[in-house]
């Protein structure tokens, strides 16, 4: 602005930022230049403290930073500790902290740092944990053995770090920050040992003009941008925030808020800026230039054209230029669909390496031959065909994992083709193992894993055809044919499956996603356990496994939300929703129902304990079902139901205890002769709160595809995916 100082000590300050109230568009950009140094007027951070300003960009400020440590000496002891640190004060509106530019980031042995934050939509939250026995276990990377690094949520603005260490090294130290990415260069000890490395790498925040967009403020008196060759760009990175930045056109210079806004550049008084040949003259146009050749030369006049040429004959010149147009437009062709060729090979064998391939192809020599059959490398361009270049009319389902697509073999074998979205490059080995452990599963009521594809960005799975669609589709279809054998049948299938996950495979493996989406019918409508996009395996040494809490909404088993615990009873907790699911008809969470019968859980155990368990019973089941079969299915429920799971029963149990069911002699349900037998449906124990907790749904989920088989008969033509 006229009359405004246009540096803070070595840094220039543009509107609409400004030194002091008054050059500034409004107070969320006001600098206070003191001792030479910027800090953002109306801006705190940690603690009350004062946010220095160390950089500006069109749409961008690099701040000050702030970090939780902890530091031990040679005995173990605490000598150092800020084991939070936060940015305490909401952002103004303009500014959030930018999820593109900055990471979380922890440092140090048997370090877990979490980072909780503020949005516009509500409470957010990140965080990662790094392990390694002491320093010298460091490699140069940050990648999880002493140092890791997360996203951070969109729109956060402002947030709280806290930092814990377990089994503390001699003379350690460990850090947890928010901060620019790019800046942080984690390579050797020094960084390691360093308390202050972390607060020298800046925090970038995100700014616009205002909340409304371009076209909205545009209208108004208000709108900011300078209408001289000026754009206008909205704020998508706010995450619901808005506003708009505002930038010179391309060929233009200025600055794009104040009179008189970008200007022409003259890109012929400086040859850096133009391509003009030797024998060409430059002439400056608005935002650009053009060429032109001299008297008796001929050309575009551009040096990386076909320059200016002096003239000769007509025919022979153009004569030439045809020829040599044709023959370079030919050598352009091929030589771009050469290089389009090789590219594609190396980024194919890019991604070959970077998925595991390799690896891979050394796991399965070291088999023998009969489990290295069952885990076979597909090429990408053996799946393109099979799924005609991935059509639309292919796709079987869509969820929050991926897409699932129906590929026909050359052989003519159908499978599903499972393109996952998202491979963290961090965990190859570990997902190569547990590829390797899935693949060898062998059951028949487990979906066969055929094998992988490493040549894409994202490996994709190869997995047998299911055709007849997900147990979720035919319980809710409005007239099921599904009879109460043929449920109990299904359950007792689902349950050997999740059975021998648990006890029978070479490493037990925890399904973490059992619901009846997942639970499969193949040609004979036998039961098949599909989607292991969330499964675990569970060291033989170990009982249970600390995750990251994942499910979906109405399965996931309370204990392990609460304390992210995950053991193979969190499986029984959502096979008993499923049990619930297939014996009443009723969703898990519908929210056209009433407060307390939204979650199918609590209002199963509550009409138990209130003896009205007939009322949510499918009336099927209720006809078909003896009063002692149906009650002691209804306890199987209660029990798998349990909040702790130590209470729950094993997946064996429950597979005995539904053959036993399927075995009960049919009697009716209502029986006149005893009112004590109507009562003996009731439960002695209340349902807990913990069954109502708020969980946020799934993103999605793939339906469809995966089993083996049985003789049944059922009045069904069409498949279901």
């Amino acid at each position: 602005m006229p009359g405004c100082k246009p540096k803070c000590g070595n840094l220039s300050i543009p509107y609409p930022f400004g030194i002091g109230a008054n050059c500034s568009y409004d107070s969320n950009f006001t600098i206070d230049c003191i001792n030479s140094e910027p800090f953002l007027s109306g801006l705190k951070a940690l603690f009350n403290t004062r946010t220095q300003v160390l950089s500006i960009t069109p749409t961008q400020v690099w701040v000050q930073n702030s970090v939780a440590s902890q530091c031990y000496n040679q005995n173990g002891a605490v000598v150092n500790y800020s084991g939070t640190g936060n940015w305490s004060d909401q952002l103004a509106l303009p500014y959030t902290f930018s999820n593109t530019a900055n990471k979380f980031t922890v440092v140090g042995c048997n370090s877990f740092g979490q980072l909780f934050g503020q949005s516009q939509a509500g409470f957010l939250g990140s965080g990662c944990g790094s392990q390694c026995l002491s320093s010298t276990d460091l490699i140069a990377n940050c990648t999880g053995i002493g140092c890791c690094q997360t996203d951070i949520p969109k729109g956060l603005t402002s947030y709280l770090l806290n930092l814990s260490i377990f089994q503390a090294g001699n003379s350690s130290c460990g850090y947890a920050f928010m901060g620019e990415q790019d800046s942080f260069q984690y390579s050797n000890l020094s960084v390691f040992l360093d308390p202050n490395f972390g607060s020298r790498v800046p925090i970038v925040l995100d700014y616009a003009i205002g909340t409304q967009s371009c076209a909205v403020a545009s209208n108004s008196n208000a709108y900011l941008c300078n209408l001289n060759n000026t754009s206008c760009s909205d704020n998508t990175d706010s995450s619901g925030y808005g506003g708009y930045v505002c930038s010179c056109d391309n060929g233009y210079e200025g600055n794009p808020y104040l009179s008189p806004g970008c200007t022409d550049i003259d890109e012929c008084k400086d040859p850096n800026l133009n391509d003009c040949d030797v024998n060409a003259k430059c002439k400056n146009t608005p935002g650009n230039f053009s060429c032109t050749c001299r008297h008796h030369f001929s050309g575009d006049g551009r040096s990386d054209g076909s320059g200016c040429t002096r003239q000769a004959s007509l025919i022979p010149v153009i004569l030439g230029l045809t020829f040599g147009f044709m023959s370079f437009l030919i050598s352009v062709i091929c030589i771009y669909s050469y290089i389009n060729r090789r590219k594609l090979i190396k980024l194919r064998e890019q991604f070959f390496q970077q998925n595991g391939g390799l690896l891979m192809q050394q796991k399965i020599s070291s088999l023998d031959r009969t489990s290295a059959e069952s885990s076979k490398i597909f090429t990408a361009e053996e799946l393109k065909k099979a799924t005609n270049n991935y059509a639309e009319n292919r796709i079987l389902g869509r969820g929050g994992y991926g897409v699932v697509y129906k590929g026909i073999l050359p052989n003519q074998s159908i499978v599903a083709i499972k393109k996952s979205k998202v491979m963290d490059e961090n965990q190859v080995e570990q997902f190569i193992n547990e590829l390797l452990i899935v693949s060898q599963v062998n059951h028949r009521n487990v979906v066969k894993l055929l094998g992988c594809c490493f040549e894409s960005e994202v490996p994709e799975l190869v997995y047998e055809y299911i055709p007849n669609g997900t147990l979720f589709q035919h319980i809710q279809k409005s007239l099921s044919w599904l009879t109460l054998d043929h449920r109990l049948r299904i359950a007792a299938e689902a349950a050997s499956a999740l059975s021998y996950l648990h006890s029978a495979a070479s490493i037990p493996i925890i399904h973490r996603d059992v619901k009846s989406a997942n639970i499969l019918l193949d040609a004979n409508y036998v039961a098949k356990m599909a989607d292991f996009g969330a499964s675990r395996l569970v060291p033989l040494d170990q009982t249970q496994v600390t995750t990251l809490v994942q499910g979906t909404l109405g399965y996931l088993d309370p204990e392990y939300f609460h304390t992210s615990q995950l053991n193979e009873k969190s499986d029984v907790y959502s096979f008993g929703v499923v049990l619930a699911e297939l014996i009443s008809g009723k969703k898990p969470i519908c929210f056209e129902r009433s407060p307390g019968e939204r979650n199918l859980a609590t209002y199963f155990l509550v009409s138990m304990k209130e003896n009205r368990l007939y009322q949510i019973l499918e009336p099927r089941v209720v006809k078909e079902g003896t009063l002692d079969q149906l009650q002691a299915i209804a306890e199987l429920v209660k029990r798998c139901l349990c909040v702790k799971s130590e209470e729950r029963p094993a997946m064996k149990e429950v597979v005995m205890e539904l053959e036993s069911l399927r075995k009960y002699r049919k009697d009716s349900w209502v029986n006149p002769q005893s009112h004590e037998e109507g009562e003996s449906l009731v439960s002695d124990e209340a349902p807990t709160d913990i069954y109502a907790l708020s969980i946020s749904p799934s993103t999605g989920d793939i339906s469809g595809q995966y089993s083996s088989s049985s003789s049944m008969t059922i009045p069904l033509n069409k498949s279901f995916y």
